[in-house]
């Protein structure tokens, strides 16, 4: 299994000779947020089997990002959103909520909870948040955005490579989200064999002093010391935006 950590939420899970791509945001700014790396090459949005949506936030599910895939590109997203991509041509949708299982070339897609605000900004559209648990040869689980919640333990043990996010775009953070040393108390109850941390390093305010965005890369030391304190059994592996791992 390959994984390559493109920046946010965004992910390219390469897994049994499948390519699954998570909450795609490639575009070099959103609003007023600037994208800090590299821009997103042609190469890691070819042949994808399928994208997984884990809930409507602009951010996560961002129409002129997924409007750069093939049009036949296969989507997953929350109960609830199907209508909104349909109408914007989208032609592959599938809803799905959490307790759904289904298969993907032979790869096992579960569907898990998580607690997140169920709105889309600017939009009457709801759909409950939602995160993957993928199980091939190895077991991968994106936990989308996310707070705490007890039914993590219900994966322990299982996930061979846990996507935690530890940030999110800006100096302060809102309700449904993990900061460190949350993230870390994640990883304690999931128990994954190499956790790796995504949505940070990647997208921070335009105008903001240079001397905050050193928080980009903070957090991701800061999460790392955290989990070898609280669950000192698994390897944290700090990825940075726009590189890749091997499990």
């Amino acid at each position: 299994m390959r994984l390559t950590y493109v920046g946010h939420a965004t992910a390219l899970i390469e897994l049994d000779g499948k390519r699954f791509l998570t909450d795609p945001l490639l575009t070099r700014w959103l609003g007023p947020l600037r994208r800090q790396i590299a821009p997103v090459g042609a190469e890691t949005l070819g042949e994808i089997d399928a994208v997984f949506l884990s809930h409507l936030h602009h951010d996560h599910l961002h129409i002129p990002s997924l409007a750069r895939l093939e049009p036949e590109t296969r989507l997953i997203v929350p109960n609830g959103a199907g209508e909104l991509l349909a109408a914007r041509g989208f032609r592959d949708v599938q809803e799905v909520r959490p307790g759904d299982r289904f298969v993907i070339g032979g790869v096992d897609i579960d569907i898990v909870p998580a607690v997140h605000d169920p709105s889309r900004h600017l939009s009457s559209v709801t759909a409950e948040p939602q995160g993957f648990l993928v199980r091939g040869s190895r077991t991968v689980y994106f936990a989308g955005d996310t707070d705490l919640f007890p039914e993590m333990r219900d994966f322990a043990g299982s996930i061979d490579l846990a996507m935690i996010p530890i940030w999110g775009w800006g100096p302060t953070l809102g309700p449904g989200h993990l900061d460190p040393p949350r993230a870390a108390e994640a990883v304690a109850l999931l128990r994954p064999r190499i956790a790796v941390p995504i949505h940070w390093g990647t997208y921070f305010p335009a105008g903001l002093p240079w001397r905050r965005r050193s928080r980009l890369r903070e957090v991701s030391r800061e999460f790392q010391r955290l989990t070898h304190s609280l669950a000192p059994d698994t390897e944290v592996r700090v990825v940075p935006p726009g590189e890749s791992t091997i499990v």
